[in-house]
């Protein structure tokens, strides 16, 4: 399997006024990190990039009924966090997924969806150290902070990363699927 793989990471707004992250990773390096808005933006960036698969951090299916998928309910058995795509603001963040995801899809681009906090737990990394350890791993800028949403767009595109190494795991449910690293304890087995 070819080492340098280009994956991207999107860290979506639920509003195209809104920053959303965007990553790019090729291999261990970081290719592009930076804030995007409008969809024509997003797309624009993943064609000049080509990347085989496309991470998004936002919901990209909505619930059959009530506010929470039964795959939302499965990654809380798990113990990752995420938010019900039902509820307030997330419902326009998950449209606006749906909708980016279909048209990326109909380009030919693999798509999935993740969830980089979720990403970092799996990896051991709490919230505070996230930024950190991407520079002590050589994934940020030297010149610049990264911003919140470039670090989940990296945590991201990590993850897209991971998957095409077959290093994750895929917590589906009739409802949708989110793709998570493989979890492993401190010793470095699977927890």
């Amino acid at each position: 399997m070819p080492r340098n793989r280009k994956a991207a990471g999107v860290d979506l707004a639920g509003s195209p006024r809104r920053p959303s992250g965007w990553a790019l990773l090729s291999g261990p390096k970081l290719l592009d990190a930076r804030i995007l808005y409008g969809d024509g933006e997003i797309i624009s960036a993943v064609e000049a990039a080509k990347p085989e698969l496309i991470a998004i951090d936002a919901p990209l299916s909505l619930p059959r009924a009530g506010g929470m998928r039964a795959v939302d309910r499965e990654m809380h058995r798990r113990g990752y966090p995420v938010l019900p795509p039902a509820f307030g603001g997330m419902k326009a963040l998950t449209e606006r997924g749906i909708r980016l995801a279909e048209a990326l899809r109909r380009m030919g681009y693999g798509v999935i969806e993740v969830h980089p906090t979720s990403t970092m737990k799996a990896l051991g990394l709490g919230r505070a150290e996230a930024a950190l350890a991407l520079r002590r791993a050589g994934l940020a800028p030297r010149e610049r902070e990264l911003e919140p949403h470039e670090v989940d767009a990296i945590y991201a595109a990590i993850t897209a990363l991971l998957h095409l190494r077959g290093l994750t795991e895929v917590v589906e449910c009739e409802d949708g699927a989110i793709v998570v690293p493989i979890r492993h304890g401190p010793a470095g087995g699977r927890a």
